[in-house]
C-alpha cells in the first residue's frame, strides 16, 4: 500500500487573494510549488498526496490542474465549488477539465450550513456521489456538525472526509463539545477523518504539538477506526509551527503508538486515502 499524504496545498501569492492568511502568518507568505514539496516526500517516504484548493473562484481549480500535470506524486485533487449555490457549482464543474478531480470542498470557516438542508444542495450532493466525487469539510460548530450529519444521512452514497481531526481544542485544553461532535460525525459510515492541523489551531498554538496530541489522536482512531482515519501534513501551513519531517514524523509516530495491527496503519498511511479518493 502506497504512502498517501491526503492534505497539502501549492499556491503562488500574487495569483490568488488568500482572505485567510493575515498578519500572523507571514512565514508562509510566499509562493510553494511542487519542486519543494518533492524534495520533502522522499525525505519522508511518502509516495503520493491529495492537492487541496485554498482559494474559493474558478482560477483555483485551473490552477490545481496545471499542478496536478506538473506534479506525478499528485494522485488526486479536491477542487473548488460554490456549494451553496447549486446552479453556480454545477456550471463550474461542466467547465473543469481535470482528470485528477476527485472531491470538492469549499472554506466555510464557522459559517452557517442552512442550506445544505435545502432540497437542491442535497441534489447537488448525490450527483457529486454518482460522479464519484468526495467533499471535504472541516465542521467545528454543533451547528456545522449537525448539519454534517444531516446530509450524511440524506445521501449516505456521499463520502464526506471531515478535515484537520475537526478543530480539536489543543490551545484551550478542553475535550467537549469536540469529543461528542466527533462521535456523532463518526456515526456516519461514510464519513472519514483526517489526522492533520488546520491553520486556526496553528495559529493559535505557541509550538507544534507532540504527546499533547495523542489523547486527540487517541479518541479519533476509537471513533473512527483506522479504516477511515488518514494521514495529512497540511503543508506548507504547517510550517507556522513546525517543517515539514518533524510534523509527518510526529503524526505518523503518534499514530503508530495506538495501533498494532499492520494493515490498520496501512490503512491510516495510505489505504483510507485512496478508498476515499477513488485513487488507483
Amino acid at each position: 500500500m502506497p504512502v498517501i499524504d491526503a492534505h497539502h496545498h501549492f499556491w503562488r501569492v500574487a495569483a490568488q487573494e488568500q482572505p485567510w492568511r493575515d498578519d500572523r502568518h507571514g512565514a508562509i507568505a510566499r509562493d510553494y510549488t511542487p519542486d519543494e514539496l518533492r524534495t520533502e516526500l522522499a525525505a519522508a517516504g511518502v509516495d503520493g498526496t491529495v492537492l487541496i484548493q485554498s482559494v474559493d473562484e474558478p482560477a483555483e481549480n485551473d490552477r490545481l490542474a496545471a499542478y496536478a500535470v506538473d506534479a506525478p506524486f499528485v494522485h488526486a485533487v479536491v477542487g473548488w465549488l460554490p456549494l451553496s449555490d447549486p446552479t453556480a457549482a454545477r456550471a463550474e464543474l461542466a467547465r473543469q477539465r481535470n482528470p485528477y478531480l476527485r472531491g470538492v470542498r469549499c472554506l466555510i470557516a464557522r459559517d452557517p450550513l442552512d442550506w445544505l438542508t435545502k432540497p437542491d444542495s442535497v441534489e447537488l450532493f448525490r450527483e457529486l456521489a454518482d460522479a464519484g466525487l468526495s467533499w471535504d469539510v472541516v465542521p467545528v460548530t454543533a451547528a456545522q456538525t449537525a448539519a454534517v450529519t444531516a446530509l450524511a444521512h440524506a445521501v449516505p452514497e456521499l463520502r464526506i472526509i471531515v478535515d484537520h481531526l475537526g478543530r480539536p481544542p489543543l490551545d484551550s485544553g478542553g475535550w467537549e463539545p469536540w469529543a461528542g461532535q466527533l462521535r456523532q460525525l463518526a456515526e456516519c459510515p461514510g464519513i472519514a477523518l483526517k489526522v492533520s492541523l488546520g491553520i486556526d489551531l496553528l495559529t493559535a498554538l505557541p509550538r507544534w504539538p507532540d504527546d499533547e496530541l495523542n489523547p486527540f489522536l487517541k479518541r479519533a482512531v476509537d471513533c473512527f477506526g483506522a479504516e477511515r482515519l488518514m494521514l495529512a501534513s497540511n503543508w506548507p501551513v504547517v510550517l507556522l509551527r513546525a517543517d515539514y519531517q518533524t510534523a509527518w514524523r510526529s503524526l505518523r509516530g503518534s499514530v503508530e503508538r495506538l495501533l498494532d495491527d499492520p494493515n490498520d496503519l496501512a490503512a491510516v498511511l495510505g489505504g483510507t486515502a485512496a478508498h476515499f479518493y477513488r485513487i488507483n
